[in-house]
């Protein structure tokens, strides 16, 4: 497949809150990229992301989007953030909450048509989600939850899907099949990843952004084991990329309680 500009940012600064988050920002992402983000706590991880979705307004700068190698005002986009803020209370069902995620696709005075209530079927399988269709989100584990909202931000196949700390509330079981499904998703669209857990990056991302107020770019995922060891702030062994191993079982565990909210 042809690899083409699909979101380009150029010399883009952001605040939040009144604060100054990020400088100067220059990044691009190509059709079929994943997309790896890491840095630290505060760092401006989540107002990049929010600035792509066009949730935040840079406060200098252009951020500009391709299709076909072609200038378009916009590209569908899925989003999973960090911290759902949907209320458990609310009277939906996990069926109802996947098939919102077609709401853009389907026309005001018209119902969903068969083949979308087909793609939320498929989904629910693939999510392992069967047999709680018509469950309440009220009555779902917090794993579950993070599959339904995966579930919304999947259905509608966006060009771009992002996600922000996927892996929260979800157990090891599915955390690994959650990969090999973003795997499979890759072949067709674009994927930016959040995630505090390094090991997972390094073994799936095909290039990284250090983000710190500044971005810093590695592609092909090519980091030096030196420039990980200072991010890190230990020693670390580390197997070529595409089977990456870490020797210290703590690490993932040190990154995530050290850096457990985003505030930025």
């Amino acid at each position: 497949m042809n690899q083409y500009p699909l979101i380009k940012l150029r010399h883009v600064s952001a605040a939040y809150e009144q604060k100054q988050v990020l400088h100067h920002i220059d990044l691009t992402i190509y059709n079929n990229d994943f997309l790896g983000i890491i840095g630290p706590n505060g760092g401006g991880k989540t107002t990049l992301v929010k600035i792509i979705l066009g949730l935040l307004k840079p406060t200098s700068g252009d951020v500009l989007f391709h299709h076909n190698d072609k200038k378009v005002p916009e590209i569908s986009m899925g989003y999973l953030p960090q911290y759902n803020s949907i209320d458990k209370k609310f009277p939906i069902s996990v069926y109802e909450v996947i098939l919102s995620g077609l709401n853009k696709q389907k026309s005001l005075f018209h119902s969903f048509s068969s083949q979308q209530h087909e793609q939320v079927r498929n989904l629910i399988t693939r999510l392992e989600l069967d047999g709680l269709e018509r469950c309440a989100i009220g009555q779902l584990s917090g794993g579950q939850l993070q599959r339904v909202l995966l579930g919304r931000a999947l259905v509608s196949n966006p060009q771009v899907l992002i996600l922000d700390e996927p892996n929260t509330y979800i157990d090891k079981h599915f955390e690994a099949q959650l990969y090999t499904l973003l795997k499979d998703i890759n072949r067709q669209q674009t994927i930016i990843l959040i995630s505090h857990d390094i090991s997972a990056i390094l073994r799936n991302a095909k290039n990284i952004a250090y983000v710190n107020h500044t971005l810093e770019y590695h592609p092909n995922s090519n980091i030096p084991n030196n420039w990980l060891e200072a991010y890190l702030g230990y020693p670390l062994n580390l197997i070529e990329h595409n089977q990456t191993a870490y020797n210290q079982p703590s690490a993932t565990s040190s990154i995530s309680n050290n850096d457990k909210k985003i505030k930025n």
